[in-house]
């Protein structure tokens, strides 16, 4: 493929390009003015004013169609759905497609893997779920994506819930946990549910807070690996005294008396929930716009203290107020951000100042999760990937056309997932996951069998040349199944050239057109 090599190089030169040049940058910029669409943008754009910072045009429609998908589901769109939306001239048909998408079962699919991701979910060492607990605390928190179930009563449901680990799956939040000891559990209800590393409070605070859990019990049934999660109301200190009735803090430093008539989970959740605490709301829609941008107004998105503010602490505050009048809908937050001009501006930016990124004048350029990764690579070329582990008992065995996105166990891994930084799920830290690009990775994309033979192998590849003959037809659609976008006349220009110069049709032409696309950052990369 050393015909392929130069056009890879100038595809990559071309979207890397910001210079003065129009015709580079077209592709990634429209022609919509900067008048704010909501709130957020009123808040933003104030902030980027009082700091001299100009922002960042809007995206293009082919841009927005590509990072809405990859956003909001973790996928691409076909090149029919590009084709589509490029051609649709309606002036709502953004919030009408961020509408749709929202209601989309990949939603859920790709949701339940961010939040496994924080959740810990995974069976084999460290946390040692075991598979069949796995796989009920997965449908658990699909199902309640899907169904836009409230994120107070999720909390609640996962900081109160007993019973069996197989058939209450919430339980396993207790026991998705390297210790589970009290302060062991704090430390993870402070990191999940208050952005919070509480590692490093005064001690007396984290002991405040670890009372609340100190009486959660374990034990195993006679079914195999079946383990029961309650409240142990007769659980005794080391010298054999109640641990209840007695007073605690929670952790704004308020006291309350924790009696042996209740559970003090459930005290806790009370606390925990209320409209006026001041982290549980302000966690959540952190971590959306961290996940939407790849950088949280609070940042990094899991440790808020009063030394780490926000970038823009009204924007932060608007969101919260706004999720809480919504009754906890996190869709009503996701709707918020996504028909914002803030999202919608282009990744290139218009200005100099070292700080735009932090105040967000731009969209960020991030290379795409390993998992939306392969799945992009699966779906362009018609492939599948094959997901086991023998290890431990009982086997599990992952149908071929399952998405990487819907893999439920952090423990069913491959070496590309491994490669390209997908999390272990061993802390629920934001910071486990790793999407910054390495050697062997742009080796892996550029030489390897694995690659190579998904290309040359192609059953979706070899439909397109089954229906599109003409070189210049193969690679508009091409260009719309991996980039979701048309080819500028500048590379239709190149690649016909190419294609008539060095003598390439057919099969040959698709699979260098293919894998030279899928080597440019425009491909690899959100943007």
């Amino acid at each position: 493929m050393t015909g392929a090599i130069a056009t890879t190089i100038f595809l990559a030169a071309s979207l890397a390009s910001s210079g003065p040049s129009r015709t580079l940058v077209r592709p990634f910029e429209g022609s919509t003015d900067l008048t704010p669409n909501n709130r957020v943008d009123e808040l933003v754009f104030k902030g980027l004013r009082e700091r001299g910072i100009e922002p960042a045009n809007v995206c293009s429609d082919a841009v927005f169609i590509r990072r809405v998908f990859l956003d909001v589901l973790g996928t691409l769109p076909t090149a029919q759905e590009a084709r589509q939306f490029l051609l649709d001239r309606r002036p709502d048909k953004r919030r009408e497609l961020i509408d749709q998408l929202l209601d989309r079962e990949e939603f859920a699919d790709y949701w339940a893997m961010k939040w496994c991701d924080v959740l810990r979910v995974k069976s084999e060492f460290p946390i040692n779920l075991w598979p069949n607990a796995v796989q009920a605390y997965h449908r658990w928190i699909r199902e309640s994506i899907r169904r836009n179930k409230p994120y107070d009563q999720f909390a609640r449901e996962l900081l109160t819930s007993s019973g069996s680990n197989f058939r209450q799956p919430p339980v396993n939040f207790y026991r998705a946990v390297q210790s589970r000891k009290a302060e062991s559990l704090a430390r993870t209800v402070a990191l999940t549910f208050m952005g919070m590393r509480a590692d490093h409070w005064p001690k007396g605070r984290l002991e405040g807070m670890a009372a609340f859990f100190a009486q959660v019990g374990y034990k195993t049934t006679a079914e195999w690996k079946e383990e029961i999660v309650y409240f142990d109301s007769l659980k005794t200190d080391k010298q054999g005294r109640p641990l209840l009735p007695r007073k605690t803090l929670f952790p704004d430093g308020t006291t309350v008396l924790l009696t042996p008539d209740s559970d003090p989970r459930y005290v806790f959740a009370d606390w925990l929930i209320r409209a006026d605490n001041p982290w549980f709301a302000r966690n959540v829609v952190n971590r959306i716009w961290y996940w939407l941008f790849g950088r949280g107004l609070i940042h990094e998105p899991d440790d808020i203290r009063p030394d780490n503010p926000p970038s823009h602490p009204e924007v932060l505050a608007w969101l919260e107020r706004e999720l809480v009048k919504a009754d906890y809908d996190l869709k009503h937050i996701y709707r918020l951000i996504l028909n914002s001009k803030t999202y919608q501006l282009s990744c290139i930016p218009r200005s100099d100042d070292p700080d735009r990124g932090k105040y967000f004048a731009y969209y960020p350029l991030r290379r795409l999760d390993a998992e939306v990764l392969i799945d992009a690579l699966c779906q362009v070329t018609g492939t599948h990937e094959e997901y086991s582990s023998r290890t431990p008992e009982p086997y599990t065995f992952i149908p071929e056309t399952e998405r990487s996105i819907a893999l439920a166990d952090g423990s069913i891994t491959s070496s590309f997932l491994e490669m390209f930084g997908r999390p272990p799920r061993d802390t629920g830290l934001a910071s486990e996951r790793n999407n910054r690009m390495s050697a062997a990775q742009r080796l892996h994309l550029l030489n390897s069998s694995h690659i190579q033979r998904k290309l040359s192998e192609s059953p979706k590849l070899k439909a397109i040349l089954r229906f599109n003959r003409n070189p210049r037809a193969i690679i508009v659609t091409v260009y719309l199944t991996i980039l979701s976008r048309f080819p500028t006349a500048e590379e239709l220009r190149a690649l016909t050239d190419y294609s008539e110069t060095a003598r390439v049709r057919g099969q040959e032409l698709i699979t260098d057109v293919a894998w030279a696309l899928v080597n440019t950052p425009e491909f690899l990369y959100r943007h």
